[in-house]
């Protein structure tokens, strides 16, 4: 990173971004740094200037319809690549025992639990490939396929000893995928429209936690540039694990307008209720916050405040943005007092919001029919089209 001043002279930090052999410049003369990188490291021809492919994803930048640019990232190459391979796998292998489906409207046939599925284990061979349909399944999740994050999370707990309902579970996702290849994710520079009214900002904390205050790194490069948003949508379900009863985390870290960051994970204790599910879901998104905060810090982005954070349990946000609330669940005391500990600090405030608009539900569980589209249909562009897209409530 390096300081600059553009053409109209406002101040910003340039970056080489570089990720094995994959090197992005972002500066306002872009050119320039990559002609000095080439001299000394050739860079494929056809590969410098505007990007276009990035990890394997396409890369286009794009006018909304308000007027405003933003790039926007989608998968689709890869996707298609994906399942053309293992079509061609399956014709070859395993004596055309196994095909994709021919229609798979979901990722998951209605009502399955892979946790309890006891078919026939998978031989050697089989796994191995099953393995590498999670894998390819998982980078799709990270190049911005949330629709079928908690699906692939639900599949790779069963790597080390999969089973043909897996094995068929994970091609019926690949038919869905086939089905559902074209998704685009934007990401909306525009700042949020924030009702402040609803987070209880100025709460007198100190008698609770004395003078804390947000660890900010001491070696952070002055901020330059425009100043950014954070806010956090976060979820979980409760004991929805029916083999262990252990609950799932979920959330959503939108940078703006922006989603930039997304979860799905078992969570690692077994919680007796709603609240205390909902408390650690709470807490992990915290804690992935804080590393974002502190990585915008180091790369000179500005914050413009808290993160407003989002849940729709009532008991969790009243009690992590009241200081006189007062807990009588012993065994939830570490996550409780850690996330109102980072609201006492500063660091991020809470507000209670409607379960229809919490989208990080689908980080959570798996969801069918009219809740997946309009989950799915509020994050990402292209996966319904707009004959089959679900209609709002005033449409």
């Amino acid at each position: 990173m390096k300081p600059e001043t553009d053409p109209d002279g406002d101040e910003y930090y340039s970056y080489i971004l570089c990720y094995v052999d994959d090197v992005l410049v972002i500066h306002h003369d872009a050119m320039t740094t990559l002609m000095k990188i080439n001299k000394y490291f050739k860079l494929k021809p056809s590969s410098i200037g505007d990007p276009d492919i990035y990890l394997s994803a396409k890369l286009k930048y794009t006018q909304a319809d308000n007027g405003v640019w933003y790039w926007a990232l989608s998968p689709s190459k890869y996707v298609q690549e994906a399942y053309k391979n293992c079509e061609t796998f399956l014709k070859n292998n395993f004596d055309g025992k196994y095909s994709l489906p021919k229609n798979a409207p979901n990722p998951f046939v209605g009502g399955y639990r892979p946790e309890i599925d006891v078919t026939t284990p998978l031989d050697p061979d089989q796994a191995s490939y099953y393995q590498t349909l999670i894998g390819v399944m998982r980078w799709m999740v990270e190049l911005g396929r949330v629709d079928i994050a908690t699906k692939c999370s639900l599949l790779s707990s069963h790597l080390a000893y999969p089973r043909e309902g897996h094995f068929e579970c994970a091609l019926n996702m690949m038919a869905y995928l086939k089905a559902k290849h074209n998704s685009r994710l934007f990401f909306d520079p525009t700042y949020p429209t924030i009702d402040h009214d609803k987070f209880n900002d100025g709460a007198e904390w100190k008698q609770f936690y004395g003078d804390v205050t947000e660890a900010v790194p001491d070696n952070a490069p002055e901020p330059r540039g425009k100043d950014v948003d954070l806010r956090m949508w976060a979820d979980s379900d409760h004991a929805g694990d029916k083999e262990t009863r252990r609950s799932r985390s979920g959330y959503f870290i939108y940078l703006n307008n922006a989603l930039i960051d997304w979860l799905s994970k078992k969570q690692t204790t077994i919680e007796g209720s709603v609240f205390g599910a909902e408390f650690v879901a709470l807490k992990t998104g915290m804690e992935a916050l804080r590393g974002i905060r502190y990585k915008l810090r180091m790369m000179g982005v500005p914050l413009s405040g808290p993160t407003y954070v989002y849940g729709d349990n009532m008991s969790v946000i009243h009690n992590t943005s009241r200081p006189e609330s007062v807990l009588k669940k012993k065994s939830n005391s570490i996550c409780y007092h850690s996330v109102r500990e980072a609201v006492a600090s500063g660091e991020l405030l809470t507000a209670h919001c409607n379960s229809n608009d919490n989208h990080s539900d689908m980080m959570t569980k798996v969801l069918y029919g009219q809740k997946k589209q309009e989950n799915i249909y509020c994050i990402l562009y292209d996966i319904y089209d707009h004959e089959d897209r679900p209609r709002s409530a005033n449409e």
